[in-house]
């Protein structure tokens, strides 16, 4: 068995493989590109592009992609050969610099809202250097960024990368005004990734999760996750050997995989990351979905990135912690007096601002269909966007507010009595998962991430609404004399605070009176994805990514039509698989069922005629009611969904879907699912919850 250290990275090429393939000039004026944005020659790029291919063969690719991120959240990839014929008859490996720079896709065939016709084909992608190259299945990969013929950025990365260089500048600005010389900030991320595992027989037995990654219908389990025994709980062992695979091929990637657990929920389970730049870690993410899904078959298994795969169960979430960094050094770690840490402060202070000033905006990135059924349901945070600071930051905000001086929080030693255990320090603050924006030590972690996710959208906004914040300091503060900043400092602080102080909620955000406290505070609170989405085209928010030339105003409509389109699709295939699946399977196996009732009670009838068949009627009748009330409600989604499919503008398609469609669907759910427990076992058409989760 390979050790770690001899296959990480193995098929990256990382910064380490360019030092030792590259020649020491070419590899200086490209890590200046990486590092500090300087603008990268052609030959500089023929230099990296032979290296590159010379190092991708040597390791069995014979063919290479640009590897990008369309609107619709996932990877894309279009492979072309190394191969390029000689007039002789033989065939030589080559690559350029040019094709590692640039190369062309279909950009009429992807999401664009508006932006692409369907004869308006042509679309580029760019090389983004700062993430690199990678080598999966004999391919090598160039991460890029996906732009149309006219310059519109088509990607999630490209604004990504875009709120990454504003963050810098700013950031850059503050720190100078503390003394310290131009540094290389970025925003780093962790993302930790929940999925579920279930048996491939039964996922190819059930239609609505083959065709929408969730269970239309199912009856709650006899046993749920109310043992809290699988949490944490021993990986069975065919799992485990998909994780250890897992592992190895993400390790071969560059991928930090670290932890990796049992969640709450049966056939639920975590990995996490270590973090890394955030272009970079978002990439990484997205592999390792890939990864998930591919190799689970491996193993007779599907991997489920549903946010709400099962209902009466946890959904899948996607925690993004996010913090910021110069030069390694994390901005965000209070110190061991944070009290009087102003460099900290400023930096708390500035991302406390953002998320309150754009609280609504940060709220779409996490607008989804399937993230509308996990969003407040006791296992994931309101859709209400807060933040937790914790007992010592919070009094430190308090104090500040108030203008009067902390008077500081003890640090404990936990002794539980029991000698051999040694004692430990006890965390100052303890933490909040109820809350959707928590500090948790040295970073935020961003809780309200659904699953299936594309986190660039994010950290697009957490990056840019930061930088705003970053700079209004610095215009406030540049020109302020040496002997009166300390003071300005703290003013702006004070400043900042009192102001967004509302924003800021260290209770339980699963109690029912949290909305209504949130809504006093004035807080926003778009409980779907119909009602939040429009938000994004508030002209404030335009205003935004218009400033810091992170979208402009045209982008940022073209993503909001695509965000509207896509959940108005997603809606319609699950009001068309709920039908379907009602019609052809739920109302024919009660219909059969009941018949065999009446077959049976017609037979023990004519042999006893005395015998009391009252079980057997009230069975029966049972069914048949069932059936009728499945037929109303079935009529009646039948009826609305017509009606929705006819309405032209796509918000108020969406709003009819959100608020008028899903209570019906929801309705036609428990009908049904009152039927499972009444029809016999052999007569219904699916695996149930029992079937699935607990599969052996």
């Amino acid at each position: 068995m390979a050790r770690v250290s001899d296959i990480y990275g193995s098929m990256v090429f990382n910064e380490h493989t360019m030092q030792e393939r590259l020649p020491s000039t070419t590899y200086k004026q490209l890590m200046k590109t990486i590092n500090d944005g300087e603008p990268m020659d052609l030959e500089v790029a023929n230099i990296v592009a032979h290296a590159m291919k010379e190092w991708a063969i040597e390791k069995g690719a014979t063919h290479f992609t640009h590897w990008f991120q369309p609107l619709t959240g996932i990877t894309s990839e279009k492979h072309d050969s190394f191969l390029d014929p000689c007039p002789d008859g033989r065939a030589i490996m080559s690559f350029s610099g040019k094709e590692l720079i640039k190369g062309e896709s279909d950009a009429s065939s992807f999401p664009s809202g508006g932006l692409r016709a369907t004869f308006e084909a042509r679309g580029y992608t760019a090389w983004d250097p700062t993430s690199y190259a990678f080598i999966k299945d004999e391919v090598l990969c160039i991460p890029t960024a996906f732009c149309s013929y006219t310059g519109e950025a088509l990607d999630k990365k490209t604004p990504l990368l875009r709120s990454m260089k504003a963050i810098e500048e700013q950031a850059n600005r503050v720190l100078a005004l503390f003394g310290e010389p131009h540094r290389h900030v970025v925003a780093t991320v962790g993302a930790e990734q929940e999925f579920f595992l279930i048996s491939e027989k039964d996922f190819e037995r059930r239609l609505d999760l083959v065709l929408t990654g969730r269970t239309l219908f199912g009856y709650a389990p006899c046993k749920g996750q109310e043992m809290e025994d699988h949490y944490y709980g021993a990986i069975r062992p065919t799992v485990n050997e998909f994780m250890k695979e897992l592992d190895d091929e993400l390790w071969k990637l560059g991928v930090s995989a670290r932890t990796k657990h049992n969640e709450v929920a049966p056939a639920q389970h975590e990995l996490a990351p270590i973090f890394s730049v955030a272009n970079r870690a978002i990439d990484e993410n997205l592999l390792t979905m890939e990864k998930m899904r591919l190799l689970a078959s491996h193993y007779g298994l599907v991997c489920l990135h549903h946010e709400k795969p099962f209902a009466g169960i946890n959904g899948s979430g996607k925690h993004n912690n996010w913090s910021i960094s110069a030069d390694g050094k994390n901005l965000l770690d209070p110190g061991a007096n944070p009290a009087e840490n102003l460099r900290f402060l400023v930096f708390l202070a500035s991302v406390i601002q953002a998320v309150d000033d754009y609280q609504e905006l940060l709220r779409t990135t996490v607008a989804s269909a399937g993230n509308d059924h996990r969003l407040g349901a006791h296992e994931a945070p309101p859709a209400i966007v807060s933040m937790f600071l914790g007992d010592e930051l919070g009094g430190i905000m308090d104090a500040l507010v108030a203008n009067c001086e902390y008077e500081g929080c003890e640090h404990e030693s936990m002794d539980l009595g029991v000698d051999v255990i040694p004692s430990f320090m006890k965390d100052t603050s303890d933490r909040n998962r109820t809350s959707p924006f928590a500090f948790t030590g040295n970073k935020f972690e961003f809780r309200m991430p659904g699953s299936s996710m594309n986190l660039a959208d994010a950290n697009t906004i957490i990056n840019t609404a930061v930088a705003k914040s970053l700079k209004e300091f610095a215009d406030a503060l540049e020109g302020v004399d040496a002997s009166e900043f300390e003071d300005a400092v703290r003013r702006h602080i004070r400043h900042v605070m009192h102001d967004h102080q509302h924003i800021v909620f260290n209770g339980d955000g699963y109690s029912e009176e949290w909305p209504i406290e949130a809504e006093r505070r004035g807080l926003a609170n778009h409980r779907t994805t119909a009602d939040a989405l429009p938000c994004m085209v508030d002209q404030k928010n335009i205003d935004l990514f218009e400033q810091f030339g992170v979208l402009s105003e045209t982008e940022v409509r073209s993503r909001y039509e695509v965000e509207l389109e896509k959940y108005n699709k997603v809606m319609n295939v699950e009001c068309r698989v709920m039908k379907r699946l009602v019609r052809r399977d739920y109302l024919p196996a009660i219909n059969k069922f009941a018949a065999e009732i009446a077959r049976h009670m017609s037979d023990v009838r004519a042999v006893l005629p005395e015998a009391d068949l009252s079980y057997q009627e009230a069975r029966l009748k049972k069914a048949l009611n069932g059936a009728l009330v499945i037929n109303g409600h079935l009529e009646r989604l039948v009826e609305l969904h017509t009606s929705a499919c006819s309405v032209a503008d796509q918000q108020e398609r969406a709003n009819m879907y959100a608020h008028e469609i899903v209570p019906v669907m929801a309705a036609l759910r428990e009908a049904v699912d009152k039927m499972e427990i009444v029809v016999a076992r052999e007569y219904w058409p699916v695996p149930t919850y029992n079937d699935i989760l607990f599969y052996c």
